[in-house]
């Protein structure tokens, strides 16, 4: 719980009601979508730029770190306020702020819903393309920090790609802006330092973002395999044969049972594995498409390819595709998600050692994840009552991470490091790597203000960088 100074200077800053710091009220921000925990030592929610460098020079005075928040749905405990700090929350600041539909951008605040700003453009035929799977509930500023992606993010690429400008509040409190509406900006590449740093250099409070055409056609496929190996050697086939789906996703068989319990979307139960297949474009060219994607899937022993018929068998296929994580629930009180990355190519061999991890362990895991840019999300599923288990799942979890390292994978797509994967971090990085990410964290914040306890390996915890610089991502 927080000192009587630092309450009474946040509420002098914010208001009052803006201030959280008994107790009670702390232990609803202790955690986020990931299984640990760290309560704040006061919660504030500022309503402007302005009001979170009042903060930040704040904690500065009273030697005080800071972590921001969006919504809170992060799976590696990015948000989790380690080492007492004070958790800046951005439910207030959610205004969009500028729609330029003639540029296809947009200004916002950190507290935008993903969702709502895709809702607010429709009408102007754009929409913005990063989606993840909280995309309902996520923010922005959120997917920011993270540099999110999404199912949609295949062909158009995460969130980086999409963020043109930010106004950051740094360190020490001083409100700076990143690129702009430009596409590209002279100089280094700030706006794209800042993206996926997950608060560690300064805090985001608003977002310049690139919006995109509704496309003219969309077509929605579903592929029916009996073996997750079939399935998984469709994917890199798909993108051999020169269709670039704007989507292409896997569900293992424990995945698809998971969903229809919970969404009733039609997935086939007895399935080994089934793709969700999205190719969109002009009308002309969709059904070529259609039929390209669906021969490649039936030359791989699909036994059914379905096109959902209408927007509503569509809209259906996706809520089961993205309620899968909580669809877990139906199945197991607790679930770990990981989040890593693989060579296409490499998809069978490591979804068969995942499943060689679940048996050694004892521990159902289930595949549901993007397979085109072979972005995994293992699901450990666990009970939290059973003693002993919290510590085989991160065991579990590290034993997979390790595949992903020897395949050439990178160690996180779209969830970020944060507390979870730092002691892993030596997998995929060698010392020079993690020395120089150090450089830039000194050199920004050189007190260590911003999101302590994020990203970098804890000293005597972790696992001994890689010997020199490895190759990532070798496909």
């Amino acid at each position: 719980m927080a000192n009587s100074q630092l309450v009474s200077g946040l509420q002098s800053i914010a208001g009052e009601r803006f201030v959280l710091w008994k107790d009670y009220d702390l232990m609803l921000y202790e955690y986020d979508g990931s299984i640990d925990k760290a309560r704040p030592s006061a919660v504030v929610m500022p309503s402007t730029a302005e009001q979170v460098s009042d903060i930040v020079k704040l904690c500065n005075r009273l030697g005080v770190p800071v972590t921001p928040r969006g919504a809170g749905t992060g799976l590696s405990g990015g948000c989790l306020p380690e080492h007492d700090a004070v958790l800046i929350v951005f439910s207030k600041m959610t205004r969009i702020l500028e729609v330029d539909v003639p540029n296809m951008r947009a200004v916002v605040e950190p507290g935008v819903v993903n969702l709502h700003l895709s809702n607010h453009i429709a009408q102007h035929g754009l929409y913005y393309v990063p989606d993840p799977s909280s995309q309902k509930a996520c923010t922005i500023g959120g997917n920011v920090g993270e540099n999110s992606g999404g199912p949609h993010t295949l062909i158009y690429g995460v969130t980086t790609n999409h963020v043109l400008g930010l106004e950051v509040v740094l360190p020490d409190g001083e409100i700076i802006w990143t690129g702009g509406k430009a596409l590209d900006q002279p100089g280094y590449d700030l706006t794209g330092m800042f993206v996926g740093s997950e608060g560690t250099l300064g805090i985001v409070t608003k977002i310049v973002v690139k919006l995109t055409p509704l496309p003219e056609a969309v077509k929605t496929l579903l592929a029916v395999f009996e073996t997750v190996e079939d399935a998984s050697s469709t994917v890199g086939g798909i993108i051999e044969s020169g269709v670039i789906p704007a989507a292409l996703e896997m569900m293992d068989n424990l995945s698809v049972q998971a969903v229809e319990k919970s969404v009733h979307a039609g997935y086939p139960t007895d399935a080994g594995a089934v793709l969700l297949i999205e190719v969109e474009g002009l009308k002309e060219t969709v059904d070529g498409l259609v039929e390209a994607a669906a021969s490649v899937c039936r030359r791989n022993n699909a036994r059914e390819v379905r096109v959902a018929k209408d927007a509503r068998e569509r809209n259906l296929l996706w809520a089961g595709r993205k309620g899968a994580f909580g669809a877990m629930g139906r199945l197991s009180p607790d679930f770990y998600v990981m989040d890593g990355v693989v060579p296409r190519n490499t998809l069978p061999e490591v979804l068969a050692g995942i499943e060689r991890i679940s048996q050694k362990y004892g521990l159902r895991i289930a595949n549901v994840f993007h397979a085109g840019d072979g972005n995994l999300h293992p699901l450990v599923l666990w009970d939290s009552d059973h003693p002993g288990e919290e510590q085989r799942v991160r065991d579990a979890g590290v034993e997979v991470m390790q595949i992903v390292a020897e395949v050439g994978g990178a160690l996180t797509g779209e969830h970020g490091i944060g507390s979870e994967k730092r002691d892993i971090m030596g997998l995929f990085f060698s010392e020079d790597d993690l020395t120089t990410m150090r450089w830039l964290k000194q050199a920004l914040d050189p007190t260590g203000v911003c999101n302590p306890g994020k990203l970098f390996p804890t000293p005597g915890r972790c696992i001994k960088p890689r010997p020199g610089r490895m190759p990532v991502m070798g496909w």
